[in-house]
């Protein structure tokens, strides 16, 4: 009920609509600022709820209508899902300046785990879809230490610290700053496309499929 009041208000005060999006960790640090920034010049009656949650999440809020909108990467599979692919997203390997793998052509996802790893904290889609690569797998990553966001991943690699996996465009902007060596990954699941999933057969309002629209153009 004080959710539906604090709504009423908002109407009242002349906002048109409200969208509320769940996001991986890569959406929601490195392209949604920009597009959103964009978006809400141009619709100023219109408020959005960005919230950063992991990718099974992201699948069942928009099923069951938590969400109107999620923003996530990698194969989806399933029913009742609208998807709409705009991008793709390519995980890169970081590491320190003069690493012993620095002088590798090809890397794989088994030589990093022999190395001190930067991981990202435990809600982090990335994180969990590291995770993942790890079931079934006797060895284990040496997760030395668990930080909040690919800059920081960037920076502890730059300190020495360890190594790190993160998407191109995140080490593309930090190398601009900061001192490593990106190195690609010869794995299938290194690039992933970018998808906008909304709910099948969903009558979305026109403010809410011109932010997807905003996506897709981005």
């Amino acid at each position: 009920i004080e959710h539906m009041k604090s709504d009423l208000q908002r109407f009242g005060e002349g906002v048109q609509g409200s969208i509320r999006i769940f996001a991986n960790t890569t959406a929601v640090t490195e392209f949604m600022p920009e597009v959103l920034a964009d978006f809400l010049a141009a619709h100023p009656k219109v408020d959005v709820d960005l919230q950063e949650r992991p990718t099974n999440e992201i699948i069942r809020g928009v099923l069951d209508g938590t969400t109107d909108l999620g923003i996530t990467s990698g194969p989806i599979s399933a029913d009742g899902i609208e998807l709409h692919t705009f991008s793709a997203d390519r995980l890169v390997l970081v590491i320190p300046p003069r690493h012993p793998l620095s002088a590798a052509d090809a890397l794989r996802f088994a030589d990093v785990m022999d190395c001190d790893y930067i991981g990202l904290h435990s809600g982090s889609t990335l994180q969990q879809f590291v995770e993942n690569l790890l079931q079934g797998s006797r060895r284990q990553l040496h997760i030395r230490v668990q930080v909040s966001n690919f800059e920081s991943v960037c920076r502890m690699v730059e300190a020495g610290v360890g190594v790190g996996i993160v998407p191109e465009c995140a080490a593309a902007r930090d190398i601009r700053t900061m001192n490593f060596i990106i190195k690609q990954l010869d794995e299938s699941w290194a690039i992933r496309e970018r998808h906008v999933l909304a709910r099948l057969g969903e009558a979305l309002p026109t403010y809410t499929q011109a932010l997807i629209d905003s996506i897709v153009a981005h």
